[in-house]
């Protein structure tokens, strides 16, 4: 199987993970760019920064819809986050490429762990003091600046034990939140000097958009927990190859 077909199966499993859980997508697109189709670490986070904006665009229209974004803790909770992803954005293309494959891996991990953990939703939602709302945002841009990720991974932990959302609602919000983190990110990077091949990108991206839609329905066919466990699982393994390839 040729590596292009292999791009576009990792593409669609971005989507799927977004549509599905909120998150988790970029941290599958940054090493599939890499290891599939050859771009550096620099340029594979500018190119996950497109495709995870797209996608989470496209997505959270399908939340919207149906009522599961709660927009003013999720506006809150990403406005605090565009200064750090900005900074992150612009640090970022200055860092070599062990330390980003390195902190990518041990990001992996990190979220592969949080998702293998039972979750509880919270019973009701309700507002929590905006200070811990906007420190835990602000923390998030700076990951989704610094390393090319949406958050999604750590929004939706963040939105249900932070900000109160059960977790139907955290996946929704967390896509808002995902989007606006993205674009600024990516604006950061636009004077970047940082060469990307977007005719290989192009079809990672148009997988991936087109599998979100699949990833929403497949909620409803696939509980929660096991959509979780298999992505953790993946997600460990990717961890794993990345941190040996930033250490030898």
């Amino acid at each position: 199987m040729s590596a292009f077909v292999l791009a576009l199966a990792a593409g669609a499993l971005t989507g799927l993970a977004l549509g599905a859980l909120g998150g988790g997508g970029s941290v599958l697109a940054v090493p599939a760019l890499i290891y599939l189709l050859g771009l550096t670490p620099a340029a594979a986070a500018t190119a996950s920064l497109v495709v995870v904006t797209v996608t989470s665009a496209t997505a959270l229209v399908g939340h919207a819809r149906e009522g599961t974004v709660r927009w003013r803790p999720g506006l809150l909770f990403a406005l605090a986050g565009l200064g750090p992803a900005a900074v992150g954005g612009a640090v970022s293309a200055r860092l070599p490429a062990g330390v980003l494959t390195g902190a990518f891996a041990v990001i992996a991990a990190v979220a592969a762990l949080r998702m293998l953990r039972p979750s509880a939703s919270a019973p009701t939602e309700a507002p929590t003091h905006p200070v811990r709302v906007a420190t835990a945002g602000a923390s998030l841009g700076a990951v989704t600046g610094a390393l090319g990720v949406g958050g999604g991974f750590l929004a939706v932990p963040a939105l249900v034990n932070v900000v109160g959302l059960r977790m139907r609602a955290a996946v929704g919000t967390s896509l808002l939140v995902i989007t606006l983190n993205s674009l600024v990110a990516l604006a950061a990077r636009a004077g970047a000097d940082v060469s990307v091949d977007w005719a290989r990108v192009a079809p990672f991206a148009a997988a991936s958009v087109l599998a979100a839609w699949d990833g929403k329905r497949l909620t409803a066919r696939i509980s929660a927990g096991s959509l979780q466990r298999i992505f953790a699982g993946a997600l460990l393994a990717v961890a794993a190859f990345m941190l040996a390839d930033a250490v030898l």
